[in-house]
This record gives C-alpha cells, sequence and structure tokens, in this order.
C-alpha cells in the first residue's frame, strides 16, 4: 500500500468515526446511568446542547453536550436524586429532577421550547419510570423501604423477599461456621449460586456459599436484585445477583441510634419445649461533610449480643 493511499484510507475512518452515533453508555453493577435524546418541539434533534446533571445531597456536577444526533450520556453516576439542567441557544431552559437507581439506565429524553435562554421551564420528576432499555428480571429497593419495612433480626438480606421467586436459605444449612449469615435462592435454585456484591466488590464465600460479612441494615442506600432465566441445569450462572450500595456523607449531617430487644416471654412457647432467650441489638450512624460539595464521611456499626438457656 503506498503512503496517498494510506493517507486516504485514514482520513475515511477518522471521518467515519466522528460521524458515527455515539453507543449508548450501561450502568454498572454498583452504579446507574442516565442517558436521552434532546429535541425541539416539532421533534427535531438538537445538537450541541449544554446537560448539566448534578447530586441534590452532595452537589457534585457533570456536565455533558448532545451530539449531532441530539443524543447525552452522563456516564457512570452513585445512586441519588440529580438535577438536570438543559440549556441551548435560541431555546428555554430546562430543569428537572431524575432518579438514579443502582444497576439501571435512567432515560430522561428532553423536549426544548423555542424562546430566550434566560426563560427556565420546571418539569416535575424524581418517578422512577418502568425501564424499556434493559432487558433484565430485576427489582430495586430503595432506602426509604428499607428503613420503613421490619426485618427480623435487620438482616439485609431478608428484604430480597420482597422480589417475587426470592427466599433466604439459613447459612448453618451449608456450613457450621455460617450460622448467622444468610444467602439468597432464587426460583428454588441453590443459595450457593447466588452472587452478592458490595459497592462493586464481591462478598460471596466461593467455598461454602452465603456472604463473607454481614452489611448493617441502616449502611445500605439501596440494592437490586437480578435474576438470570437461565435453566436450573446451568449451575452457578443459573440463578441470579444482589448489588448492594453503601450510603455516604452529604452536605447535610444526619445520623441515627436505635435499640431493639426480645427474650422468650414476649415468644409462644412450643408444648413440653421451655426454650429460654434474649437478644439485644443495637447501633448507630452518622454522616456528613468534612469540605462542603468536596470530601464526606459515614460511619456506622450495629451489634447483636444474645443469650440462650
Amino acid at each position: 500500500m503506498n503512503l496517498k493511499r494510506f493517507v486516504v484510507m485514514f482520513a475515511l475512518l477518522v471521518s467515519a468515526l466522528a460521524t458515527s452515533r455515539p453507543a449508548w453508555s450501561q450502568a454498572t453493577v454498583n452504579s446507574g446511568n442516565i442517558q436521552g435524546t434532546v429535541t425541539d418541539a416539532q421533534g427535531g434533534v438538537v445538537a450541541g446542547a449544554t446537560v448539566t446533571i448534578s447530586n441534590k445531597a452532595t452537589g457534585s456536577v457533570v456536565t455533558s453536550s448532545t451530539s449531532s444526533a441530539g443524543t447525552y450520556s452522563s456516564g457512570t453516576l452513585q445512586p441519588a436524586v440529580y438535577n438536570l439542567r438543559v440549556e441551548a441557544p435560541s431555546f428555554k431552559v430546562l430543569e428537572t429532577t431524575v432518579v438514579v437507581q443502582v444497576g439501571q439506565v435512567s432515560v430522561y429524553n428532553a423536549r426544548l421550547e423555542v424562546g430566550s435562554s434566560t426563560s427556565v421551564v420546571e418539569v416535575s420528576g424524581e418517578s422512577v419510570t418502568v425501564n424499556t432499555d434493559q432487558a433484565q428480571i430485576a427489582g430495586t429497593l430503595t432506602t426509604e423501604q428499607i428503613e420503613a419495612l421490619p426485618i427480623n433480626g435487620r438482616n439485609f438480606l431478608d428484604l430480597a423477599q420482597l422480589e417475587p421467586g426470592v427466599q433466604i436459605q439459613d447459612g448453618g444449612n451449608f456450613d457450621p461456621t455460617k450460622n448467622g449469615f444468610s444467602s439468597i435462592s432464587f426460583g428454588g435454585r441453590f443459595g450457593r449460586s447466588a452472587r452478592i456484591q458490595v459497592d462493586g466488590v464481591d462478598t460471596s464465600d466461593e467455598n461454602v456459599g452465603t456472604t463473607t460479612e454481614d452489611i448493617p441494615a441502616s449502611a445500605i442506600s439501596e440494592f437490586s436484585v437480578a435474576q438470570s432465566t437461565l435453566d436450573l441445569s446451568n449451575s452457578l450462572t443459573s440463578s441470579g445477583a444482589v448489588n448492594v450500595v453503601t450510603k455516604s456523607g452529604t452536605n447535610a449531617f444526619h445520623g441515627e441510634g436505635f435499640g431493639a430487644f426480645r427474650d422468650s416471654s414476649q415468644a409462644a412457647e412450643f408444648p413440653g419445649i421451655g426454650t429460654v432467650f434474649q437478644r439485644s441489638q443495637y447501633g448507630g450512624d452518622v454522616g456528613g461533610a468534612i469540605i462542603k460539595d468536596k470530601l464526606f464521611f459515614f460511619i456506622d456499626g450495629e451489634k447483636i449480643l444474645q443469650h440462650q438457656s
């Protein structure tokens, strides 16, 4: 190949890449994503619009611009509520809020109105819509659900049973060293085949099953449960996964403390069996900003003390 022909082919390749429509970004295990298309009132795409996405709790800002096809993507985002602002010359500014959930792609298609860029159109948001961009069987539990729903023993995996076809298996059934730990059974499959990840790190016990650590329920921001549709014969790849995202500090200081007590006097006894026990469970958490909009902290801990006859 001579030099002239090489230069021509290279120029054509660069031109094709520059004018091609960019691929959609995908949500990762422990994060989400906002993406969509910006159009005018007649449905024509708006290229070069500025899209500013800011976290309402921490103040972090991500700025993007629409492509020649009018599309935009935020890249990976931590699960939270975000303010979304779209600006373009000769159009009114659009502002709304978008909820980002773990492992989910949040699609928001903005339609701009012709007018002065000093005018702002506010669109109500925050509601989570049906996700039509990802083909998967999954459900997400939010902070509000985790905090409001009662859990016996505060085992965070118990919340997964709110999803259809999900059951909890006691780790003691796998191995005596796993008492107090749990695993998840998807669709009647063995609990050892489930994968459990915390902030993107696999915490599954490869040898025995269940998790390698317990997470305080009050430290969880949200988690998603994704089920595989493969049949039972596929062993380790046939089950599903739980993706947990822990809380972080925000610009506003926040925290909580709790204490729970239970003993055998508050429970029914089996005939002929005099079971005596007492259980105390207590803990708390606190979080806030060290440097506003830049550096945050969050600490959480809890303890279980149980006496049996």
